[in-house]
């Protein structure tokens, strides 16, 4: 994967798409994100640079309750993947 600001706003496009609402604010946050359920919020460290947002919205997006029915075709294709490499690393792990 790319750290890209393009692959940036695909990967933040996802929980957008589903409801969500991105906000990058500054705090101490444990992983560098912090998820508001109830008010479908997700607040990310602002001060991470390009590579570490994408890695965050990676580790985060497979704990998001995301239909990959709403989401355009595009997005689809980008969740589905996130899914796998998620998959991928919990049968390393074993």
């Amino acid at each position: 994967m790319k750290y890209t600001q393009t692959m940036l706003d695909k990967l933040e496009s996802i929980p957008e798409q589903a409801g969500y609402v991105l906000r990058y604010e500054r705090g101490t946050f444990q992983s560098g994100y912090c998820i508001l359920e109830a008010k479908k919020v997700v607040v990310l460290n602002k001060f991470l640079q390009t590579e570490g947002r994408i890695n965050t919205l990676m580790d985060l997006i497979p704990q998001l309750s995301i239909e990959a029915e709403i989401l355009t075709e595009d997005s689809k294709k980008l969740f589905a993947e996130v899914m796998s490499k998620l998959t991928l690393e919990d049968k390393a792990e074993k």
